[in-house]
């Protein structure tokens, strides 16, 4: 039945809840580590436990990275603040509550700018706000007991909530990717979704194309990496755009996506609104951020993602697309930075960065942060192409490795060891034009006769029985020349 069902006639209506583990040595109200992993409950102390007596008391620091979070996303920073109890039960949630600004966010509205399908937009924020991780309950490591573990508890979290501003899964990948470069670029969080630093969960519905109200959402959660969130979307968009057009009616609910083969399945039935009874935590005291305090935290940030791609396109005339590869992570921009630092030639640079060393770093598995040739190193191998000593084939698969290899040598050095200085001298190309020609008397024809395309050919033969030193250019003149005597 499902074949005849044309789901082009409906839009879906996406909001995304995003948990980012921040970067802090210590959790949101005590001094016990926030490190990821650790034997079971040895992060823990009587405050993370919420003995009787003990009493939680504020990181400065968990602050001060929401907001700067919150700065680089476009928010309105609220100067009052305070923290309220949410409350509820589940065996890892110790204290029976948990400590978190769901009704009072720090950072308000903003946006986050994507790139899809070649256009960009924003997609708007309803906010962020501060809150405690709960503990862990495994399952499957006990054959009757279920066992918790208390390390994550109180880790600090701040929580991204958009509007229901996304309508498809190639948005919310794309809002996904530049959210976790984001964090990783601000050193706000680590994004790492397989170590459940970042999570995030979908609110789906579906409506007719055209119609304005908001249809009935459905919670998908526990996806694990920005392609199974893509996954999850797709999936449940089509679950219930077939069942509305079988006749059923969709329910909410909070579903879980199995990753292993691509479906959902119902965990619990939310028809109607919890009450968690927020009221303001009685144990901590409201806080007020001050204008310098703001001011301060402003300054610190870097330039931004988006604020280094128009500047690139505008002051090197970069493409969009090679500046957009380029600020994919903060590695490699930083790289690339001190690379035309050292260099003139920015496109150059560019090519290089997109071309040889992605390559390498593909081949290695590797990040940029782990590439042993220094910026300047590169530069001087660029400068020995620009000043014609050797050409980009030969600079990329003979000279790089050598140079990657024994970091402390230089190209210019690798080359003359290795006999790789381009020859520009044309009486010695010549005679390898007159061979390769002779070779080639049925193709140097069809090139006279208008098969103008054949040069390339001729250049790549002279390239070869030169073994790589003729200079391309010179060749090219030179072969030119010759074929329209």
């Amino acid at each position: 039945m499902s074949a005849s069902i044309d789901y082009n006639k409906y839009e879906a209506v996406i909001g995304l809840e995003v948990h980012a583990q921040l970067l802090t040595q210590s959790k949101l109200f005590s001094g016990d580590s926030a490190a990821f992993g650790g034997l079971p409950n040895t992060h823990i102390s009587p405050v993370t436990l919420g003995h009787p007596g003990t009493l939680p008391f504020l990181n400065k620091k968990a602050v001060e990275l929401a907001i700067k979070l919150g700065f680089a996303c476009h928010c309105e920073i609220a100067r009052e603040n305070f923290f309220a109890r949410k409350n509820y039960f589940y065996p890892d949630l110790p204290k029976g509550y948990q400590i978190s600004q769901h009704t009072a966010p720090i950072c308000i509205g903003g946006h986050v700018p994507v790139f899809v399908d070649g256009k960009s937009r924003h997609i708007q924020l309803n906010r962020i706000h501060l809150e405690e991780d709960a503990g862990k309950s495994m399952h499957d490591q006990d054959a009757d007991n279920t066992l918790v573990d208390y390390n994550r508890a109180g880790v600090p979290l701040v929580e991204i909530v958009t509007e229901p501003d996304l309508h498809n899964s190639d948005e919310a990948y794309a809002y996904l990717t530049e959210l976790r470069r984001l964090v990783r670029w601000l050193d706000v969080c680590d994004g790492n979704m397989e170590e459940g630093s970042m999570r995030c969960d979908a609110n789906i519905s579906i409506r007719l194309k055209g119609d304005t109200s908001l249809g009935t959402k459905v919670e998908v959660k526990n996806m694990n990496s920005i392609r199974n969130v893509k996954r999850a979307i797709d999936n449940e968009i089509k679950r219930q755009i077939t069942l509305v057009e079988e006749g059923g009616r969709v329910v909410q609910e909070t579903r879980s996506f199995d990753a292993s083969n691509g479906s959902s399945f119902p965990l619990r039935s939310k028809e109607e609104a919890n009450d968690y009874r927020y009221f303001p935590d009685p144990d901590l005291a409201p806080f007020n951020l001050t204008d310098a305090f703001l001011e301060n935290i402003r300054k610190s940030l870097p330039e931004l993602p988006e604020e280094m791609i128009e500047r690139y396109i505008r002051e090197l005339g970069l493409p969009e697309y090679d500046a957009r590869v380029i600020c994919d992570d903060k590695a490699t921009a930083a790289y690339f930075g001190e690379l035309i630092a050292a260099t003139p030639h920015h496109k150059a640079a560019a090519n290089w960065m997109l071309g040889p060393v992605k390559s390498w770093l593909n081949d290695q598995s590797a990040g940029m942060e782990t590439f042993p040739l220094p910026p300047a190193s590169l530069a001087a191998l660029i400068a020995l192409i620009v000043d014609g000593k050797v050409n980009f084939s030969i600079a990329s698969s003979r000279i790089l490795p050598v140079m990657i290899g024994e970091p402390g040598k230089t190209p210019i050095a690798i080359a003359t060891e290795l006999n790789l200085i381009q020859d520009t001298d044309a009486g010695s190309i010549l005679p390898v034009i007159e061979e390769v020609l002779a070779k080639f008397p049925g193709k140097v024809a069809e090139f006279k006769a208008g098969k103008k395309g054949l040069i390339g050919l001729f250049v790549g033969e002279v390239m070869k029985m030169s073994a790589g030193k003729a200079d391309p250019k010179l060749t090219n003149e030179l072969l030119m020349k010759r074929l329209n005597s």
